[in-house]
């Protein structure tokens, strides 16, 4: 039982799409993706630097895009039909949307063109932040948070959590961190996951009403309470919503547990989901697809021959 996930924003570094671009059919397939959402996803793929990938409203497609890459070569020669299902991390819910047949391509990647934009323009409303927490209690944490007026916006399993809000309570939370834990700030460029997203919310609403979402011709868990949806309506309903408030991963990779998965894939840029499943599901293989070359290793775990 094999699943296959999809990485969020951060997971992107300079030149990762390279390797992926000396093959036409990715070029070509990329080239595509970025005549339709009108930015140069090839460029950004290989030759931006950091500073650049790191704007939201360029980070997003980049990602989205970087995954259905990688579909298209994992789902080919009929292998689709051997996945057990498919989630995604953030952002990466809307290449997991486009997987399970719920968002075309075209309706994914203008999905988060608007979604990258409108987080984008949220984020420059109030100077906001977000940091990594590892280890500690959960409990004293979410106290901690409330008094320093933040949000947790990533329960991402294996004893971290990622919290956000204004950049002067993230310091006093590093300063004074909960015991046992360590505080990591991260280069994002706003609060993302949180009350400071809303703006971005009314926007994506209205655009979600263009699309036409249908239902999930594969197994799709999602961000809300790493549960199951069947509906392509609720989950665009989740996806918008999902914008500012918390990811629940932990409750993903509980569902898989669950579930009894055998295997787990993670599609490009990966290895931030396949470190985590490590830690929490320990024993389950995982494959991270950085480049072509991973590909076999993921072909040969769908297929049962490891």
């Amino acid at each position: 039982m094999i699943v296959v996930v999809a990485p969020g924003q951060g997971s992107q570094t300079p030149g990762f799409l390279e390797p992926w671009l000396a093959e036409e059919r990715f070029r070509d397939q990329l080239a595509s993706i970025s005549d339709s959402v009108g930015i140069d996803l090839v460029a950004h793929g290989t030759t931006s630097d950091a500073e650049t990938i790191r704007d939201t409203a360029v980070a997003q497609p980049l990602i989205v895009a970087a995954g259905l890459l990688t579909l298209s070569a994992l789902f080919d020669g009929g292998r689709r039909e051997r996945i057990a299902g498919v989630a995604g991390h953030s952002v990466g819910e809307v290449t997991a949307a486009a997987a399970a047949g719920i968002l075309t391509d075209t309706d994914a990647v203008a999905f988060v063109r608007e979604r990258g934009s409108a987080m984008a323009k949220a984020a420059a409303l109030t100077p906001t932040g977000m940091s990594a927490v590892l280890g500690g209690s959960e409990e004293d944490l979410l106290a901690r948070l409330e008094q320093l007026g933040l949000e947790p916006a990533n329960f991402n399993g294996g004893g971290q959590i990622v919290v956000a809000g204004a950049h002067d309570a993230l310091a006093g939370l590093k300063d004074n961190p909960v015991a046992g834990s360590r505080v990591i700030a991260l280069q994002v460029a706003g609060a993302f996951h949180t009350r400071f997203m809303q703006p971005a919310v009314a926007h994506l609403r209205e655009f979600a009403a263009t699309l036409t979402p249908h239902d999930p011709t594969l197994p799709i868990w999602s961000n809300h309470d790493g549960q199951p949806v069947a509906s392509g309506t609720r989950f665009l309903e989740l996806l918008v919503g999902q914008v500012s408030s918390p990811v629940r991963w932990d409750k993903t990779m509980e569902s898989f547990r669950e579930a009894g998965i055998t295997g787990l894939i993670e599609l490009a840029p990966a290895g931030a989901l396949t470190g985590l499943a490590k830690r929490a599901l320990k024993g389950v293989p995982t494959v991270a697809v950085k480049t072509p070359d991973d590909l076999a290793a993921a072909f040969d775990l769908i297929d049962g021959t490891v």
